[in-house]
């Protein structure tokens, strides 16, 4: 009986150790039956959201981004457009300022350097006709030449920054790698951040001091008509500023430099409470503005070094040769030889003639 019993079992065991080898394969073949029940629902619909509701539980159907960024939305930061999420305005300042400003504003800068280089090429530096004096006539007090001093050269650390920030990006990165112009940009904005209020102090005593001798004359068109004489080499009588300084002082100093001062504080300043929106319209003229200024300071920097000889020495000392004020300012070395107006002639040391 219990061998049968046995036996039995043991046919039982073989049985089923034959049989579950049949059903695994059974299963697999039908496996792939199973397979379109997923792409079934997916190919269902996804129910419409509650009234009320941009979601439905269980289904990925976020806000349209239209919604996003027209809607206010909740933001626990308190602040003017912290609930904004995403400002459209954005975009179209990042395409201004990355293509027109920057492409359109490397040519206006080039512009006035390759026609100084040709100038300088061609008529090389420009020189008084008559042998110079050695008297002496003050032109400029220490109190104008520390003004003119203070507000030209934050005016070039304003200008080597801003290139860096505006330029930078094509023509260092490729040069110095990411590491090293990721530092001078910081260096550059931090630099450009705090002398930009020092520029503006001085540009507001140079514009104080100045603005009465830059006033136009009947005599500034005969200058302007024939541009000085520096094509033609003739002597054109002039005030203590030529027209062609008139035009810069207002068209830079007083046009183009004010408005870099106002939206240089905009963008310096963004505590002020004033909106995204306005600091990229305020960023756009800033940039613009620069570019024009630094464009025509090429002209002024050009004649005050290797431009003109005698330029220079009138801003480092204040005096200029009794020979070169009466060529360059005739009017004005009138005015003073006449005693119609202050300044000092002192005797000097006899110079040799120029181009000697």
């Amino acid at each position: 009986m219990t061998t049968r019993f046995a036996r039995g079992i043991g046919a039982l065991v073989v049985a089923l150790a034959a049989w579950l080898p049949f059903t695994a394969s059974a299963q697999q073949a039908a496996a792939p039956a199973q397979q379109p029940a997923p792409a079934a629902q997916q190919a269902a619909p996804a129910p419409t959201p509650p009234a009320g509701a941009s979601a439905v539980t269980g289904w990925n159907n976020p806000p349209s981004w239209n919604d996003v960024s027209t809607r206010e939305q909740y933001a626990s930061v308190p602040g003017r457009e912290t609930n904004v999420l995403i400002q459209g305005a954005g975009h179209e300042w990042r395409k201004i300022r990355n293509g027109i400003v920057t492409f359109w504003g490397g040519i206006i800068l080039l512009i006035p350097l390759v026609i100084l280089v040709l100038f300088y090429l061609a008529k090389g530096p420009i020189k008084t006709h008559d042998p110079l004096t050695g008297r002496l006539i003050e032109r400029f007090s220490s109190v104008e030449r520390v003004a003119h001093w203070t507000m030209g050269l934050s005016f070039v650390v304003l200008a080597l920054t801003g290139i860096v920030i505006l330029f930078g990006k094509y023509l260092l990165l490729p040069i110095v790698g990411h590491a090293a112009f990721s530092g001078l940009t910081v260096l550059a904005k931090n630099l450009h951040n705090f002398v930009g209020p020092l520029f503006i102090f001085a540009l507001v005593i140079f514009i104080t001091l100045f603005i009465r001798e830059n006033i136009w004359k009947s005599y500034d068109g005969a200058w302007l008509g024939k541009f000085g004489g520096m094509l033609s080499g003739e002597h054109v009588p002039s005030g203590k500023f030529n027209a062609g300084e008139k035009s810069l002082f207002w068209i830079l100093v007083v046009g183009l430099c004010t408005v870099m001062s106002v939206t240089g504080l905009i963008l310096n300043f963004p505590n002020w409470n004033q909106g995204r929106e306005a600091m990229q319209l305020a960023n756009l003229i800033h940039g613009g503005a620069a570019i024009l200024a630094m464009a025509m300071a090429c002209g002024h920097i050009y004649l005050g070094t290797i431009g003109m000889q005698g330029a220079l020495a009138a801003m480092k000392t204040g005096y200029v040769d009794e020979t070169w004020a009466k060529e360059h300012h005739q009017y004005w070395y009138d005015e003073v030889k006449a005693g119609k107006r202050p300044g000092k002639v002192v005797a000097g040391t006899a110079q040799p003639a120029t181009g000697d």
